[in-house]
């Protein structure tokens, strides 16, 4: 990814991420001074209800209380004879506003009944389970009617005349009527259900709006828990209050419904408001972008493009250093930079150079001291054994003359390698089978591995492909590591060859359990010259590098002195 798209996105994020974060603060907001004002909205008609619930209270407890203090009630409770006063009880709950009274003989039995006079005589057995009616004012009640149940604010009174007293049972049905007095604000519906049956019913769900399946579980809840509960169903937020009778059953619930219409289209608009924004960002942070590619990413790809070309050898690269600021200050290191490794370059090339022929020098001392000595002992012999004794010079000169000769090839054999190392060919790639060679090569060295007490061990991997390789030089490679791990190992050991299929490419391995090197010896391992050897000219591993560095490969050696030594080329 480059520093430019870096840039572009990192701006687009940032922008977007505050849209985001600004639009839902906005959202959370909206959402919390909605929700209090829906609370507060809530709470007033909750208390609008109670205030009307107790106002029709108190209007029934005053209105059953002054039936109660009547001269009829009084002499009917001397004498509640149905068959008397069958009828009085339609006029006394017209003249005081009441849609429901009974008088109830203090056995319990109904002396007569406003709402259903045929009911004269049937026991009203709950009106004898306490004494002290006066002080329970108005409550929840189902009273049965001729069309079936209903549910009322009912108040009890009783007329006393001497020991004997008539029960007085008056109220007024929770029906449409009753909602009809809460005064709703816009947006906001109030429903009452009447609880009549063991099941939910939708037709005792009283108020407007539509009434959905996920209100029988909302009113199944609210009568279980017995408490106000809060729950959205929809677009619409619904509070619930239970209404209990005398004894604390629930008998009722009030649903108030406060829609939720709004707050979802003014959040749909702030979304849509946001999109718009965080897509205004995306074209900002895209101009930003630009503009700090032009200001900034500019400077910096001629620093890349330029520090490439140094990484590519060219050391004499320089930058132009019309940028101030940080950018400028970079620019002027980067060329005091070049500037130093160029100097450093031609003095490091100048030290290695001599470095290098002193090497040389003394490498070809070293090789040729070594038979030049045997040379002149056979050359001194031969004249001594001509000026004294002349009859012997012919065996002498023909011993001294195969001596020559050996020694002369060993120059020849000394001079060679020196030059093979110097005119190293291209690699001539084809596909090479590295199991088949590590095979083959190994059985070459059969009688050496015999006569130097050798292991040899082959873990060849079956999963190896061909690589494109020269066969000729990983096979002198592979001849030079198997030498080096038989010189290391004088007094026997294993040596053990192995492959390892890396994806398209190959890692070949040559482990020995020999000396070992130290960590000073590793460094140095593969600089031309350098041995570790009372014999030999050092080249040997040089042209194992040399040979995979031109097959673009990796040569790494893994040594501990007294636990062997392992070499790992890998290609592909």
């Amino acid at each position: 990814m480059t520093f430019r798209t870096k840039l572009l996105v990192i701006f687009t994020i940032a922008v977007v991420a505050a849209v985001g974060l600004v639009e839902w603060l906005a959202i959370d907001a909206t959402r919390r001074a909605f929700e209090q004002m829906e609370s507060h909205r809530v709470d007033a008609l909750v208390a609008q209800f109670r205030k009307e619930f107790h106002r029709r209270g108190a209007d029934i407890v005053r209105a059953v209380d002054g039936i109660a203090a009547s001269d009829t009630a009084i002499k009917m409770a001397e004498a509640p004879d149905p068959s008397v006063h069958y009828g009085d009880a339609v006029p006394m709950a017209v003249a005081r506003g009441l849609t429901l009274l009974e008088l109830v003989a203090d056995d319990g039995a109904i002396v007569s009944s406003a709402e259903w006079p045929a009911r004269f005589g049937y026991k009203e057995d709950w009106l004898r389970e306490r004494t002290d009616w006066e002080s329970a004012g108005a409550f929840l009640r189902r009273e049965e009617l001729p069309d079936g149940m209903t549910l009322a604010l009912v108040a009890v009174a009783t007329a006393k005349s001497g020991d004997r007293k008539l029960y007085i049972v008056g109220g007024q049905q929770l029906d449409e009527g009753f909602l009809s007095t809460l005064v709703l604000p816009e947006g906001m519906r109030a429903l009452l259900y009447r609880d009549l049956q063991p099941q939910f019913s939708p037709e005792q769900l009283l108020g407007p709006g539509p009434r959905g399946s996920a209100l029988a579980s909302f009113v199944s809840q609210v009568k279980a828990a017995r408490a106000e509960t809060t729950r959205t169903i929809g677009t619409e937020t619904f509070h619930a209050l239970p209404l209990k009778g005398y004894d604390g059953a629930p008998l009722g619930v009030l649903l108030i419904g406060s829609s939720r219409a709004e707050l979802v289209r003014l959040e749909a608009a702030q979304r849509s408001y946001g999109i718009i924004a965080a897509a205004a960002g995306i074209l900002m942070g895209i101009a930003m972008s630009a503009w700090a590619t032009a200001r900034i990413t500019r400077p910096v790809q001629r620093l890349a493009y330029s520090a490439g070309k140094v990484a590519a050898g060219n050391w004499d690269t320089t930058v132009e250093e019309s940028s101030g600021g940080e950018i400028g200050q970079l620019a002027r290191a980067f060329n005091r930079m070049t500037h130093e490794l160029v100097e450093q370059r031609d003095r490091l090339v100048q030290a290695e150079r001599v470095a290098a022929w002193r090497e040389l020098a003394r490498r070809l001392a070293h090789e040729l001291k070594n038979p030049l000595f045997p040379l002149q002992i056979t050359v001194e012999n031969m004249l001594r054994a001509r000026d004294r004794s002349p009859e012997q010079f012919d065996e002498v000169f023909h011993e001294g003359a195969q001596t020559l000769l050996a020694e002369l090839a060993n120059l020849k054999q000394i001079i060679a390698r020196f030059s093979d190392f110097a005119k190293m060919p291209a690699p001539q790639m084809q596909p090479v089978d590295f199991n088949a060679m590590a095979a083959e090569t190994l059985r070459l060295f059969d009688a050496q591995f015999a006569q130097a007490r050798v292991s040899p061990r082959l873990e060849l991997d079956s999963r190896l492909r061909p690589v494109q390789a020269d066969p000729e030089q990983l096979t002198r490679a592979l001849r030079n590591l198997v030498v080096n791990a038989i010189d290391a190992m004088p007094q026997g050991g294993m040596l053990t060859v192995r492959t390892v299929a890396l994806g398209a490419g190959v890692r070949l391995e040559v482990s020995d359990t020999g000396q070992g090197l130290t960590p000073e010896e590793c460094a140095r391992l593969f600089t031309p010259y350098y041995t570790t050897k009372t014999h030999g000219t050092g080249l040997g591993l040089a042209i194992v590098q040399s040979v995979v560095s031109d097959h673009h490969g990796r040569i790494a050696v893994e040594s501990e002195p007294g636990k062997g030594t392992t070499f790992r080329i890998e290609l592909g």
